[in-house]
């Protein structure tokens, strides 16, 4: 598949983008739908063999790794849905970037080993030897992280101060029945409640050596932004997720009936269904967390789960034995669940006991990420002379706004 991150394009540039990206995602949505039509015969092949009581670990394994194959398509085609997604409102190209020529510098200096003091240099390969100008491979092979797309699905706040206050209306008007004549004494009044939304900071300071920073014969600057901006949005993504609230944000998994920010919000908690295996659901289960969110909230909603129980849900079926997980048909559209989008989160917790392993509802209304400011980055070549170093910060809080929005299971 095409790499499609261009920093900065033209029109022209832009249109051929695009063009990349359709032929790419029509390509791979080909894969994957021939894929799952193979999954889905294995899986009757093993369902037959289940019947008969007769293990073939030969179709076990086939089974395993159509499924995996399938998992990593789908993946592959959010991620160009994504990119799209982007190209469309400018987030790849045009004017997107800092305008200001010092900054924009000092912005590819961001850089991602959270909460690490990290040191480069040309003496030792594990810490910059490699980069220094002899024959080499050009490119760096970065091992995975697996950051999860809460920024897609939730809503975004910029502020300018530490803390974001939102206002919560309790209803409580009251209101009567009169004759014509009869007096109107004063009724009751609505209830307003304030929920505070504080940032906490994510801080990386690693360090190269000026020689290295000159040599290196890949831009090792840039490089080392990268690296700060995937171990930031790691962070904070599972931070959206399950975070403490501790210096950092309130994950949404902690507002569920009995987890520990249950009673923060004055709205209360996010409801858990139930799910009466330890490690597995039924279609019958699904469909209870589909019907307790209220309708006002099932226009918008998603599910979100791991890779791992998206490879269980992916086998499950209805009464009419049709696969309850669908992939995606065309360019733009998501994989569905009972005929509702998902969204793989790679934080969230597997299918185990006791477990808030699914989450379903509307997370733009649910639940809110704050940002203080964009990635601050300072280049201090003075400081611990020959090494220059990198201090980059990022101010960030998130909180759960509306519990009613959204819907967890909860094992047994």
């Amino acid at each position: 598949m095409k790499h499609l991150m261009p920093a900065r394009v033209s029109a022209r540039g832009l249109c051929s983008v695009r063009a990349d990206a359709s032929g790419d995602i029509a390509q791979l949505i080909t894969a994957l739908n021939k894929d799952f039509s193979a999954f889905k015969e294995t899986l009757e092949a093993k369902e037959q063999e289940t019947a008969r009581r007769f293990e073939d670990v030969v179709t076990t394994d086939k089974l395993e790794r159509i499924n995996a194959s399938v998992g990593e398509l789908q993946a592959a085609v959010d991620m160009v849905n994504a990119q799209m997604a982007a190209l469309e409102m400018g987030g790849l190209g045009g004017s997107a970037g800092p305008v200001d020529a010092d900054y924009t510098k000092a912005f590819q200096a961001h850089f991602r080993r959270g909460d690490v003091e990290a040191s480069l240099n040309k003496g030792t390969d594990s810490e910059g030897g490699y980069l220094a100008p002899v024959e080499w491979d050009r490119t760096i092979t970065g091992k995975l992280i697996e950051v999860s797309p809460m920024r897609q699905v939730a809503s975004l706040q910029q502020i300018s101060g530490t803390t974001y206050r939102k206002v919560f209306n309790l209803r409580g008007t009251a209101s009567g029945w009169v004759g014509e004549t009869a007096a109107r004494p004063e009724t009751d009044t609505a209830s307003i409640a304030e929920m505070p939304i504080a940032t906490g900071e994510i801080y990386a300071k690693p360090a190269a050596t000026q020689q290295l920073l000159d040599d290196a014969e890949i831009d090792a600057e840039t490089w080392l932004a990268g690296e700060v901006e995937t171990e930031f949005a790691f962070q904070e993504s599972n931070a959206f997720i399950a975070g403490d609230g501790a210096n950092k944000p309130h994950g949404f998994l902690t507002f569920a009936d009995g987890a520990a920010n249950a009673n923060r919000n004055p709205l209360g908690p996010i409801k858990a269904v139930p799910a009466a295996a330890s490690a597995d659901v039924t279609s019958d289960e699904l469909l209870d967390v589909i019907y307790a969110l209220p309708s006002v909230y099932t226009q918008n909603a998603r599910w979100v789960m791991n890779r791992t129980s998206l490879g269980t849900i992916r086998k499950l079926k209805d009464g009419q034995g049709n696969y309850l997980w669908q992939p995606s048909a065309q360019a733009g559209q998501p994989a569905t669940l009972h005929g509702y989008p998902v969204s793989e989160m790679a934080g969230m917790p597997d299918m185990a006991a006791n477990a808030l392993s699914i989450a379903f509802g509307d997370f733009r209304r649910g639940y809110l990420i704050v940002d203080r400011v964009g990635i601050r980055v300072l280049r201090d070549p003075y400081t611990n002379k020959p090494y220059v170093l990198f201090y980059t910060t990022k101010r960030v809080g998130g909180s759960v706004i509306d519990p009613q929005a959204l819907k967890v299971i909860k094992h047994a």
